[in-house]
């Protein structure tokens, strides 16, 4: 690394490092962000209108309008890519749901907000379900993950601001049953029902669990 500083000639010693704070690397790093978002909401794009199975590298590259080699240079495979959609995916849906705008944030009744929850989760589990079949824990361990016990604590205080005080921890995994990646892969595939369908009953059986007082 070129310097203007002696050497230092000492055994085992040499130039002192220098290190870039120039412009010019906050300028690549903000690029770097850039690309990489542009690269997730083609993803998601495609995903949207196509179905998950339309994500490919090709289709991603030409949907964001960059070379292939930009998708492989920041993603590595197309696994890495959907590992990425899924982080981000999930990351967004929880700024929603936490301190985002009404229904699906805070300022709407508990009920709409629950709705909008269970509508917005069913929406990620389709766009990635072949991901989630494959990150999903087995056993206990998938209730204590992390993503599953945020997801839990949400529906168990909107649960509670309805008005219920017993039960919350059994019930809120029985409102989120339906919404988990196996039993979407299940209705989906085995009992072939759509999402319109799934989403039209999951919104019935959570109205019908509702005392009439807080509906």
């Amino acid at each position: 690394m070129p310097t203007d500083q002696p050497p230092d000639t000492r055994p085992g010693r040499g130039p002192l490092p220098r290190f870039d704070l120039s412009p010019v690397s906050e300028t690549m790093r903000a690029d770097a962000m850039r690309n990489r978002q542009l690269l997730l909401d083609a993803a998601q794009q495609l995903i949207d209108n196509q179905g998950a199975a339309a994500v490919t590298m090709d289709a991603v590259a030409r949907q964001a309008g960059v070379g292939k080699g930009t998708v492989f240079r920041r993603f590595g495979s197309r696994t890495g890519l959907m590992h990425a959609l899924l982080n981000h995916s999930e990351s967004e849906l929880q700024q929603a749901f936490l301190s985002g705008p009404a229904p699906l944030g805070p300022g709407a009744p508990p009920l709409d907000r629950l709705l909008a929850y269970g509508r917005a989760r069913l929406k990620m589990t389709a766009a990635h379900l072949e991901l989630l079949l494959e990150a999903e824990s087995t056993g206990a361990a998938r209730f204590s993950h992390p993503v599953s016990s945020l997801s839990t604590a949400h529906v168990r205080l909107l649960l509670h601001e309805m008005g219920f005080r017993e039960g919350l921890e059994v019930l809120a995994l029985a409102v989120l049953a339906p919404l988990q990646p196996a039993a979407y892969e299940y209705l989906t595939d085995d009992i072939h029902v759509g999402f319109e369908e799934i989403t039209a009953q999951w919104e019935h059986l959570v109205r019908a669990l509702i005392p009439d007082a807080v509906v």
